[in-house]
């Protein structure tokens, strides 16, 4: 009950504003994946950028089970197996950006597209997880259940083979 096992992989592009731009984003990420991607909705107005309530700026896919981790370990080999210790969060997530996605494994340039990169976002989980969020009797999540960031580094070293790096503040 202990083991940590990967739930999911969000691949998601913030174009920032609907047209074609966004388009794009969608079509990019359905080509990287197979699979059907879609918009994301402003939460809140933002008038500096013309943003409003509910307007399409973004666009995502999540995927699970193997196709998430073959894109994982992808993704991974585009940052070269190499993740920053401040990729980690206090629930055990892992975040990481790929700069342009012609860097990732099969991609080749589109010029209809442009240059574009994306974010990778991993969630981990450990069984019994489903008390938290089931609808009749649902319990708070035990702190033993929870993924901490060490579990999550730990998780990435051994199945991916990740090397961790602090950053050297001078």
């Amino acid at each position: 009950m202990q083991s940590v096992r990967l739930e999911k992989v969000t691949l998601n592009i913030g174009a920032g504003e609907p047209g074609e731009r966004l388009e794009n984003a969608k079509v990019l990420l359905e080509k990287i994946t197979g699979k059907k991607a879609i918009l994301t909705k402003a939460k809140d107005r933002n008038p500096t950028f013309k943003i409003r309530k509910g307007d399409n700026i973004g666009s995502k896919v999540t995927l699970r089970g193997e196709i998430a981790s073959e894109i994982l370990k992808k993704s991974l080999d585009v940052r070269e197996n190499i993740l920053m210790d401040s990729n980690f969060d206090k629930f055990g997530n892992v975040s990481f950006g790929v700069k342009e996605y012609i860097d990732f494994p099969g991609m080749k340039y589109d010029p209809k597209i442009g240059m574009m990169g994306f974010d990778v976002s991993v969630t981990l989980t450990k069984p019994g997880k489903r008390i938290s969020l089931r609808r009749v009797m649902r319990k708070k999540l035990p702190i033993r259940q929870r993924v901490s960031p060490t579990e999550a580094k730990k998780f990435m070293i051994e199945k991916f083979g990740v090397k961790v790096e602090v950053p050297v503040v001078e």
